[in-house]
């Protein structure tokens, strides 16, 4: 669960902290008083584009910070999967907006934003105040039936992914598979060049290494003899070279070894010393004398390499490759060789693959129109519970449409709110109240099936009032307890639900508007909820009233 939220120099505010609880959080405050500030640097933490109008003009660096608790064993299995390592079953999101530029943290390290939304998505839920007019999209509808249906569906949907790839690969060859006598011929002739000139190079797999190390060594021939002449010259030439001098220093060492036992160590060490050395002399010798760097083998190696590089330009950059594509190019030959054969052979796998796709769409369409049935009843419960008493809620499936990589469905939500109406789509019924409400009974039927513990309601109420407010107040009392809500709203009903009530304040100081959020205690959310259902003028009577709805919902949980 979203555990802190700390917001520093963002619009109205210029620093503030907020401990999150368990249930239901309530935001309230007046119109104009940052709540959507609240929401927006939240969205901005998440991963959401910066408006240039949340940025301090002053130019100092902005920086929100969310810090999460991470319990379920699920969720911690993706995000080891993503590579987020926990400490203590924690997970801290930060952005920091500079001059423009926007730096992504999770755990202190630096991400890109699509990673920071990836991993957003699995701990937390944001239900924006217009998020409601994207259930007047179709495809939508399906995105909502395949996330509710997502453990019957998922293998289902990953077979058809994969066996859709194949099949687009094979219609793809099959569309450009008609040519002509004369065009195969023609390309048949290149063919049958280019594998003759890759076979007559006689390729070898590493032995461009080896020659380009022997080239190296030819290169720098009279280099290498001059070195290792002076070398041997010092170690074991005429005067006073190395092996002369370790030779002195070994006898006048051995006339006194026996006087001391340090000494005879001493001995010991310098007779190894002097082996080593004659050994060395041997290898450099042996080295010397069988020294070739005759013109002729150079030349050699060099076009040898020269063919090499050339292979390489035209057939690829290894000669594991250049032998791959010898490989192919001869399997191509043989196809163009009996082209009748194949376009039959080719034509026959791409029905078994085009059938193999409609068996898994037919499937998948099954197992959707299984569960719809069952997420329609319990959106329409929902529904009921949120005070549509003769509502209807269905799911139209229609005609098959060209299957696809998500398989050939084109479902529709459908819904009658009025008895003795048929169910019509969700657009031509529902307003905009409506659309919140059903949104809400929908993302609390989601909830129950969903992994995402953080649910975030950005003024759900809108456009409901009475009756229809006490019960999505209930609702959202209800979803409080298996999620974590925090929700703002601008009704009392909702707010005198609340586990744990925040109030959002902007005051005036130094001729300066700021916005802070603190959290109330029971009596101050009391009188929060006094202002809320009173007005301007909060008598004792509106107190008392307040103070009773806070009773009266206290009763209900």
């Amino acid at each position: 669960m979203l555990q802190n939220l700390h917001v520093k120099n963002l619009a109205l505010i210029d620093e503030t902290e907020v401990e999150f609880a368990k249930g239901l959080n309530i935001l309230t405050g007046e119109t104009g008083a940052g709540k959507s500030i609240i929401i927006g640097s939240i969205n901005l933490a998440l991963g959401q584009r910066v408006p240039k109008e949340m940025l301090k003009e002053n130019g100092e660096p902005a920086l929100v910070e969310l810090i999460f608790s991470v319990d379920d064993e699920k969720v911690r299995k993706k995000l080891s999967e993503l590579d987020i390592e926990m400490d203590d079953d924690m997970v801290i999101l930060s952005r920091k907006i500079s001059s423009g530029k926007a730096v992504a943290r999770i755990n202190g390290e630096a991400v890109s934003a699509a990673t920071l939304k990836e991993v957003s998505s699995l701990l937390i839920d944001i239900h924006g105040q217009h998020e409601h007019q994207s259930l007047l999209s179709k495809k939508r509808h399906l995105d909502i039936l395949d996330a509710y249906a997502k453990q019957s569906l998922e293998d289902k949907k990953t077979r058809l992914k994969e066996v859709f790839v194949a099949y687009r690969q094979l219609k793809d060859e099959w569309e450009n598979s008609n040519i002509d006598n004369e065009a195969r011929n023609r390309e048949l002739s290149f063919l049958e060049f280019e594998v003759k000139e890759i076979e007559e190079a006689n390729l070898k797999v590493g032995e461009d290494e080896e020659l380009e190390e022997e080239f190296k060594r030819f290169s720098n021939g009279r280099k290498i003899m001059e070195a290792v002449s002076r070398a041997h010259e010092a170690v074991d030439g005429q005067g006073e070279c190395a092996s002369e001098l370790i030779g002195r220093a070994l006898r006048e060492i051995s006339s006194v070894s026996n006087y001391d036992k340090i000494i005879a160590d001493m001995e010991s060490q310098l007779l190894e010393i002097e082996n080593l050395l004659h050994d060395f002399n041997h290898e450099l010798s042996g080295y010397i004398s069988d020294a070739d760097f005759d013109e002729e083998t150079f030349y050699t190696i060099e076009k040898r390499l020269d063919l090499i590089n050339h292979m390489k330009s035209k057939y690829g950059n290894t000669i594991e490759t250049i032998l791959n594509v010898h490989k192919e190019k001869c399997e191509r030959i043989s196809v163009l060789n009996d082209y009748d054969e194949y376009l039959q052979k080719l034509s026959h796998s791409l029905k078994e693959k085009a059938q193999e796709v409609n068996v898994l769409c037919e499937e998948i369409s099954s197992i959707r129109k299984e569960n719809a049935i069952v997420l329609c009843e319990a959106i329409t419960s929902a529904l009921q519970d949120l005070n549509f008493l003769d509502v209807r809620f269905t799911m139209e499936f229609g005609e098959p449409i060209a299957f696809s990589a998500n398989g050939y469905d084109d479902p529709e939500f459908m819904i009658s709110t009025n008895p003795g109406e048929p169910v019509k789509p969700l657009g031509k019924v529902a307003s905009g109240g409506e659309l919140s409400r059903i949104m809400l009974a929908i993302k609390t039927v989601m909830a129950n099936a969903d992994e995402i513990e953080s649910l975030i309601f950005d003024e759900i109420d809108s456009g409901i009032s009475g009756r229809t407010a006490q019960m999505v107040a209930e609702k959202m009392n209800v979803l409080g307890r298996n999620h974590q809500i925090i929700c703002i709203t601008h009704l009392p009903q909702i707010a005198a639900m609340a586990d744990a009530h925040y109030l959002i304040e902007k005051k005036v100081e130094n001729n300066e508007t700021h916005s802070n959020i603190f959290q109330l205690n029971n009596e101050e959310s009391i009188h929060e909820l006094a202002r809320m259902l009173g007005g301007v003028e909060i008598t004792d009577a509106v107190v008392e009233n307040a103070r009773e709805m806070k009773q009266l919902a206290y009763m209900k949980k």
